[in-house]
C-alpha cells in the first residue's frame, strides 16, 4: 500500500470521526470503562495534544465511585447522566504541581498568575478535547459537563484540589445507549476569515442564523410541554430570545458567576 493510500485512508477515517460527535446523554447500565484503559487513553492524549512551553500543567481526575459521582451529579445541576455514565473525567488546570517542582530544585517560583490561569486551563481544555475524540474513536460516547464553571470551587473542595488547581471542565463516559442526530453548527462563512475580520452585517446575521434559529426553536419546543410554557410565560418568541432568558443564559446570573470565579481564581493563587 503506498504512503499517498495510506494518508487518505487515515484522513478519511479522521473526518469520519469528527463526523459522528454527539453529546451523549443516555448511557447503557452495566457496562463498565475500565481504568487502566482509560490512563492509556490519557497518556496518549496527552502526547497527542499540544501544551505551552511543554510544561503539562494539567491533571485529570478519574471519578469511578457511585458515592462521590452522586455528589457530582448534585454539583453538576443534578443531571441524570453523571449518575447513568460510569466515569466521570475532571480535567483541571494544575500549575502547583509545576510550581512543586521548581521550588524542590531552587527555581525561582512562577506559573502563580493570571497568565499561568490562561496558559494552565487551555492545556486542560486542549487535553479534554483530545481525549474525546480518543475515547470517541473507541466506540465510548462523551457529553461535556459545562457545569463545571458554576461549580468550579465545590468541585475542587470534593476532589481535594491544592491552591493553583482548578477544574476547566468534566467529561462524562460510558457505552452510548442513544444514537441522537448530530448537532447543527454555524456554517464556515460565519466564522471563519479570510485575512482580516469579516463583521458581520443584517443581512450575514439573517443568512447565517436563520436554519440554525429554526431547529433551535423546534428543539426546544419539543422537549415537553413544561418547556413550552415557560417560554411562554416569559414571552419568549424567538431562539435569541430564550439564549439570554432567565430560564437559559440570563446575563445577570451570569454576572453573578463571573464574579464568583473572579473570586476563587483569586483565593486560589491565579489573580493577585
Amino acid at each position: 500500500m503506498s504512503i499517498m493510500k495510506i494518508q487518505n485512508e487515515f484522513a478519511s477515517a479522521f473526518s469520519q470521526l469528527m463526523l459522528r460527535h454527539r453529546s451523549i446523554r443516555q448511557y447503557k447500565p452495566d457496562a463498565p470503562v475500565d481504568s487502566a484503559f482509560v490512563d492509556d487513553v490519557l497518556v496518549q492524549a496527552l502526547a497527542g495534544s499540544s501544551s505551552s512551553g511543554n510544561l503539562n500543567m494539567v491533571s485529570v481526575v478519574k471519578s469511578f465511585d457511585p458515592e462521590r459521582r452522586a455528589r457530582l451529579c448534585e454539583l453538576h445541576s443534578g443531571q441524570p447522566m453523571v449518575l447513568q455514565a460510569p466515569l466521570v473525567l475532571t480535567f483541571c488546570a494544575d500549575s502547583q504541581r509545576t510550581r512543586d517542582w521548581l521550588g524542590q530544585r531552587q527555581a525561582r517560583l512562577g506559573f502563580g498568575d493570571f497568565l499561568a490561569w490562561h496558559v494552565a486551563s487551555f492545556d486542560a481544555v486542549i487535553l479534554a478535547q483530545t481525549t474525546a475524540l480518543a475515547l470517541e474513536s473507541h466506540g465510548l460516547g462523551i457529553c461535556y459537563m459545562g457545569t463545571t464553571l458554576q461549580s468550579m470551587g465545590a468541585i475542587a473542595e470534593l476532589l481535594e484540589l491544592p491552591g493553583y488547581c482548578l477544574p476547566v471542565t468534566s467529561l462524562v463516559v460510558g457505552w452510548p445507549d442513544e444514537t441522537p442526530a448530530q448537532r447543527d453548527r454555524l456554517p464556515g462563512r460565519a466564522w471563519i476569515h479570510e485575512e482580516r475580520y469579516r463583521p458581520s452585517t443584517p443581512e450575514s446575521i439573517d443568512r447565517d442564523f436563520g436554519e440554525r434559529e429554526r431547529r433551535g426553536w423546534d428543539r426546544y419546543r419539543s422537549m415537553g410541554p413544561e418547556m413550552a410554557a415557560q417560554m411562554d410565560a416569559h414571552g419568549i418568541t424567538s431562539l435569541a430570545q430564550f439564549y439570554t432568558s432567565k430560564i437559559k443564559y440570563d446575563p445577570d446570573r451570569q454576572a453573578v458567576t463571573s464574579e464568583a470565579l473572579a473570586a476563587l481564581l483569586r483565593q486560589r493563587g491565579f489573580l493577585g
